[in-house]
This record gives C-alpha cells, sequence and structure tokens, in this order.
C-alpha cells in the first residue's frame, strides 16, 4: 500500500477529549472516528488491525471445535419475553418498533437468538456437544460511554454458544473456551489472567472474567503474582482431552485472582504478602456457565439416551474485539506512539523513501516494496514529499514493527537502514540483505 494513494488522517496533537493513551493513539494515528456519543467509525488503519484480532480469535475459536454462524442485529423482543430478559435488562437495551407495531430490539447479546435457533433444528443428544459463535455488531446504551472503543455504546463482540445434555459435559465445553481464551489473549501479545466474577444479567453460577493489567483499567483487580509466569496452553493441546483441559483449568484456577465484585478480603490476605497482586485491570473476555437457564423457559431439550426429554446445559463466552484493540495499545506504546505486536499490526513492515523523486530512492523502494509484497507480506511504503521528521513521526506513531529507512547516502553505497520499533535498535545493511532478511 503506497502512503500517498491511503487514506490515514493523523493528528499531530493530542485530542483534548481522549482521557486514556489508547484513545489518543488511535485518534492520533487515523484508526478510529467519533460519529456520536460512545459510537465509532472504524478508519481503514484500524479495520486492518480489527480484522486480524478477528482471524485470531476465529482461527482459536475453530481449533476449540465452536461453529461459526450469523446471526441478526436486530432482534425480536418476543423472545426476550419468552425468556423473562425483556423488563428485566435495563435501560442499556435499545428497544425500538417497527412499522408494523412490533417490538424490536437492537441486540446487547444473543442468548435468545441462538437458544431459539437450537430449539428448532437439534432434537437429539446425538447431536450434542454443540457450540456456534458468531463476531456481530451489538449496542448497549452505556450511561458514560467512554475511553474511545473501550467502552463505547456500539461495539463488536465474539459471542459463542455451547449446547450440552448434562452439567459435566457443559463444564467440559466450557474448559474449552477457558483454555482456547487463554491461547487467544497470548497471541494478541497480553497476558491475560482469568478471575472470578459476577455473573450479572446473563446469569448462571460460573463465571470468569479475563483481565490484562493495565494503570487505565476500569476496575481493582486481585491476584497472586505467580499467574504472570503461568505457561500457555500449546496449539496442539487436545480439546477433546476431558482430564487434559480439566487440569489446565484446575492449574489457572489454583490461586487466589478475583475482581473487585468477587473479592475476598480474608482469602486474599490469605496469600504471604510478597506474592498478592493488587492493580487496575482490563476486561477482554467473560465466559458462562448457566445451566438451564435459558433452555427451560424457551423449550430447548433433547432426547437422551435414556429416550426422556432433557433440557440442555448452556454457556456463552464473550470477547469484545473493539476492545481489545485499545486494550493491546494500552499494554504496549511509548512516547512516540504505538508498539503493535507483530501478530496484528496493520502492517509488517513500512519502506521510508527518504527523499521522493530522487531516482536512486525511488528504485531501491520500489524494489524492496515489490520483493516484500511478492513474498506476502503486508507493506506500507512511505512514498510521500514530506519532510523526514514527519515521516519517522508517522511509521513510530502507527506502530509497524519494522521499518526500512531508503536515504539518498545509503542507497549511493547499496545499503538502507533497518529499525526494529519495540527496540528502537538500528542496523545497516546492503539493499539484498535487507530483502532477505524479511523474505526468507
Amino acid at each position: 500500500m503506497r502512503l500517498s494513494r491511503y487514506f490515514m488522517p493523523t493528528l499531530k496533537e493530542n485530542p483534548k477529549e481522549a482521557e486514556i493513551v489508547s484513545h489518543r493513539l488511535m485518534l492520533r494515528a487515523g484508526m478510529i472516528r467519533q460519529q456520536s456519543q460512545g459510537i465509532y467509525s472504524w478508519l481503514p488503519l484500524g479495520k486492518r488491525v480489527l480484522d486480524k484480532v478477528n482471524a485470531i480469535i476465529r482461527e482459536e475459536q475453530n481449533r476449540a471445535g465452536a461453529i461459526e454462524l450469523s446471526m441478526p442485529t436486530l432482534q425480536s423482543a418476543e423472545l426476550w419475553q419468552e425468556s423473562g430478559r425483556y423488563d428485566a435488562y435495563g435501560k442499556e437495551m435499545l428497544r425500538i418498533k417497527d412499522r408494523q407495531d412490533r417490538p424490536m430490539l437492537y441486540g446487547p447479546t444473543n442468548e435468545e437468538m441462538v437458544t431459539d435457533i437450537f430449539r428448532s433444528s437439534v432434537k437429539s443428544y446425538k447431536d450434542l456437544p454443540l457450540n456456534l459463535y458468531h463476531i456481530q455488531l451489538k449496542f448497549r446504551d452505556e450511561i458514560r460511554p467512554r475511553f474511545g472503543t473501550m467502552r463505547s455504546r456500539e461495539f463488536m463482540m465474539k459471542d459463542a454458544y455451547s449446547f450440552d445434555l448434562t452439567s459435566e459435559a457443559a463444564e467440559h465445553s466450557y474448559n474449552k473456551m477457558f483454555a482456547a481464551y487463554l491461547r487467544t489473549f497470548d497471541r494478541l501479545g497480553l497476558r491475560a489472567i482469568p478471575m472470578r466474577a459476577d455473573t450479572g444479567p446473563i446469569g448462571g453460577k460460573l463465571s470468569h472474567e479475563f483481565i490484562i493489567l493495565a494503570d487505565t483499567g476500569e476496575s481493582e483487580v486481585f491476584c497472586h503474582k505467580d499467574f504472570v509466569g503461568f505457561d500457555i496452553p500449546g496449539e496442539h493441546t487436545d480439546f477433546d482431552s476431558v482430564d487434559g483441559l480439566q487440569a489446565i483449568f484446575d492449574k489457572w484456577t489454583s490461586l487466589y485472582a478475583a475482581t473487585s465484585e468477587m473479592h475476598d478480603e480474608a482469602a486474599f490476605n490469605a496469600v504471604p504478602e510478597g506474592d498478592r497482586l493488587s492493580a487496575r485491570g482490563i476486561e477482554v473476555g467473560h465466559i458462562f456457565y448457566f445451566g438451564t437457564k435459558y433452555s427451560e423457559p424457551m423449550g430447548a431439550k433433547v432426547q437422551g439416551p435414556d429416550g426422556k426429554e432433557h433440557f440442555v446445559h448452556m454457556g456463552s463466552y464473550g470477547i469484545g474485539p473493539t476492545r481489545l484493540v485499545p486494550a493491546i495499545i494500552e499494554a504496549s506504546h511509548d512516547d512516540n506512539g504505538i508498539i503493535w505486536p507483530a501478530s496484528v499490526a496493520p502492517f509488517d513492515i513500512v519502506v521510508i523513501n527518504m527523499k521522493a523523486g530522487d531516482q536512486a530512492c525511488d528504485d531501491t523502494c520500489e524494489l524492496i516494496y515489490a520483493a516484500l509484497n511478492k513474498a506476502g507480506k503486508d507493506v506500507l511504503y512511505d512514498d510521500t514529499d514530506d519532510r523526514a521528521g514527519t515521516k519517522f513521526a508517522t511509521a513510530d506513531l502507527i506502530g509497524v514493527p519494522v521499518q526500512i529507512i531508503a536515504g539518498p547516502r545509503a542507497v549511493a553505497n547499496g545499503e538502507v537502514e533497518v529499525k526494529d520499533r519495540r527496540t528502537g535498535a538500528r542496523e545497516t545493511m546492503t539493499i539484498e540483505a535487507a530483502i532477505n532478511r524479511f523474505v526468507a
């Protein structure tokens, strides 16, 4: 992608309305634009990151055996009246009517709808276990949207819903998602700690929030410091192994960890003082097991091996991609801008032409740009006629992991400079060596 032809409206100054680092940097880097209170457009640079976050989420959901579908954003109020949540949910739900005066709502979550899909199609225990997920925009009319897309009214959510014949099978499904979430956040460059949490309006008896520690976190969290060093489940994790997944769950819940709503001061004080960690945290995922809370009132049942009908046991599992992007920035930035993990960076490499219009610089950059593109790399080519300082500032601001810098003096010697955005380390090498480093 040539920067001269790309839409990336960067800002030099910090926007006054942005209270935290991620909101400031997302606005300055031209990733998002606010359309109204708590509602944002994702501009091209931001959407590239969001798409890569979603791709990793999909890969790990699929690895764990979940199956993707797509459900509508507008839902019939009848389903929510059937479950008993329509009146109980509160003002966060946007209630509307269509032209036939039928009550509708802009879905804040999808337990009712997915239960309706399930009950209309699945009749036998032989079709279980089943886990359905989608990635969709949702709306909750937050009383105080803030921090950009960290806490917005319209947001994107990956939500999965599991269906099982028994509570024991349902807990295995819960453990699948528990392990998948640990892997997902690790691949996004985050250390997420699962903490006992309140079930809230979703309901149920088992719930964990996945929290990353950050000074700008919305709530206080409490945990054992050893969580920071726990090993993440590997890519060859057997998601069919009941004992294996239970061992992962048991390890990651063996030490004290709780959100402020579930905090037990006495239990926390029982942790050796040097091992206690009290910090601010950002919630990046939330999983629930709620048994037959929805299946009973909505009649979602299957015939069991005993020939009798049984209400299915359900769980739901949420990750907010539009919340994850600022969370990654909160965890990875410096005074100059964003430092993206390679897995979600909008571009892998930025090629910086220090003197656009100079034949030697132009030819060198075109050579590098073509070779890297051919090798399948996502490359941004800064071919603008901006000053050197502006080019460097832009490259640092948007956080591309690698910068290849071509200036007249270096090019005259057959060389370019390669900069690592995270460490700041710079290395001068031949043009051929620079290409080979990233295409090998």
